[in-house]
């Protein structure tokens, strides 16, 4: 590959959040390796990423958002740098996208647009209310028509994008197999452990599973690990929380002997792109999930996890686990292969970087 330069923008700190690290900051090594140069920008520095989910503090997330589009403006300034500017998500969180239309329309710049989710719908944070009045929702449908390149999480996104731009690229959410996600679950081993990981903004779906667990509690002793940022509102005895820790994250995760993932069937969730069965299944996890969105893609009914539509699937399907040692290890020897194949960065990368090259 020709040596390129590429503006990478995208909402939050680098190495934070889990779309910014699996969309793209894991292939940033591969960039370098291929002779490309790349700077990235984020709007929210760490000190505003850390207030952005505490409740209150009005003032001080105001003054954060306006040097987020202070520091955006001096940026403006730089763009005849760069070849390529990839937005992951947005330039900006709220307010219209004259961010996109300038790089766009004005500088002239060829955008790669990467989004993760169906972020053309509403979707804010309880803590953030206030500023929800502020999102303006059509910007990414805006920003998919003025975009060189659409670069997709799932199949849902894909289509939908394609409505309104036909450069659309399959860049599936993928895990760092070799350096990361490189070990096998201590789960399956001793105390069985029901384990679910992500934000506090997900934790609703496990709502759904609660009558379940409650029924399995009665005839099992086990635990239910609930990782996220902030405690969920539901009453388990077997619940043990534990918040999210980057350092941490991986030990956590390998004690976990299966991995849910429940989801609603609605336009949001199937804009989800898998994200905790990957992260699951890439250490020897079986994972249990809704057949929304790309999950029944990830995950092979009773090959490597189960495909979960009714409570009753929900129940039985643990019971199965837990009862059946050889079926655990039996999952378990398939999850890997199938994110090595499919959803790794080995696999993808050739894909990846194909995004910074002519059609």
């Amino acid at each position: 590959m020709s040596a390129c330069r590429v503006l990478f923008l995208m909402p939050y700190p680098l190495h934070e959040a889990p779309s910014q690290r699996f969309r793209f900051a894991q292939y940033l090594d591969a960039m370098e390796k291929a002779g490309m140069y790349y700077e990235c920008h984020s709007f929210l520095t760490d000190r505003a990423w850390s207030l952005l989910y505490r409740p209150g503090r009005f003032f001080r997330k105001f003054l954060s958002i306006a040097n987020g589009f202070r520091r955006r403006i001096t940026l403006m300034l730089r763009l005849h740098e760069f070849d390529y500017v990839f937005i992951h998500r947005e330039a900006s969180p709220m307010g219209p996208p004259i961010f996109e239309f300038f790089i766009t329309r004005i500088a002239k710049k060829k955008v790669i647009f990467d989004f993760d989710d169906a972020i053309w719908l509403p979707n804010y944070s309880e803590s953030n209310r206030f500023f929800a009045f502020l999102k303006r929702h059509r910007n990414s449908i805006n920003t998919m028509k003025w975009a060189w390149k659409l670069s997709c999480g799932n199949d849902y996104l894909c289509r939908f994008a394609s409505q309104y731009n036909p450069n659309v690229v399959y860049n599936p959410t993928t895990i760092d197999t070799e350096n990361y996600h490189n070990r096998l679950s201590m789960g399956r081993a001793g105390r069985f452990v029901i384990g679910w990981t992500g934000s506090h903004s997900t934790t609703r779906y496990l709502k759904m599973l609660v009558p379940v667990l409650e029924r399995l509690e009665r005839d099992f002793d086990f635990d239910f690990i609930v990782i996220a940022d902030l405690p969920p509102d539901i009453r388990l005895r077997s619940l043990i929380f534990r918040p999210w820790r980057k350092e941490t994250e991986i030990e956590d995760l390998l004690s976990f002997t299966v991995g849910l993932m429940p989801l609603q069937e609605d336009p949001w969730s199937e804009g989800k792109c898998g994200f905790k069965a990957l992260q699951y299944m890439s250490l020897g996890i079986p994972a249990l999930v809704s057949p929304v969105g790309v999950n029944s893609r990830i995950v092979d009914h009773e090959v490597n996890g189960f495909i979960c539509r009714t409570e009753k699937d929900w129940e039985q399907a643990l019971r199965l686990m837990m009862q059946n040692e050889q079926l655990r290890e039996r999952l378990s020897r398939e999850t890997r292969k199938k994110i090595i194949s499919h959803y790794s960065v080995l696999s993808n990368k050739e894909n990846f970087l194909s995004l910074f090259r002519p059609n």
